[in-house]
């Protein structure tokens, strides 16, 4: 199912503003680099800042910033997360559980080491 998104990489300089209309009912800014300021609030490298439907929302650079700005429009129905995994339907987490222990997920480049799957 294909759906509008929103998928910004935003580099910004110190003392730069950056607006963020209510299109998207799903909106979030994850920041890269250096310091956002936003409703005097002030958020680092490593913040996600989850932003309400319908509200605008006016970011400010403190320092110089790269940010990505992800979201779309809101996902009909349930979501069901288990550790890494997320899906629509329970039976998909169970399929993607089984074929994590029996190896059929590609191996992340650079990392050798398998971690097990928690079980909960």
């Amino acid at each position: 199912m294909l759906s509008p998104t929103l998928y910004v990489h935003a580099w910004l300089e110190a003392g730069a503003r950056l607006a963020l209309d209510e299109e998207h009912a799903e909106r979030a800014v994850y920041v890269v680099e250096g310091t956002l300021g936003c409703d005097e609030r002030a958020f680092g490298p490593g913040a996600l800042v989850v932003l309400r439907a319908g509200d605008p929302v006016h970011f400010q650079a403190l320092s110089p910033v790269r940010a990505m700005i992800l979201g779309g429009a809101e996902l009909a129905g349930e979501r069901h997360v288990f550790w890494n995994f997320v899906a629509s339907s329970a039976a998909r987490i169970e399929r993607a559980k089984q074929d994590y222990r029996e190896g059929r997920f590609p191996p992340i480049p650079g990392d050798s080491e398998l971690i097990p799957l928690p079980e909960r």
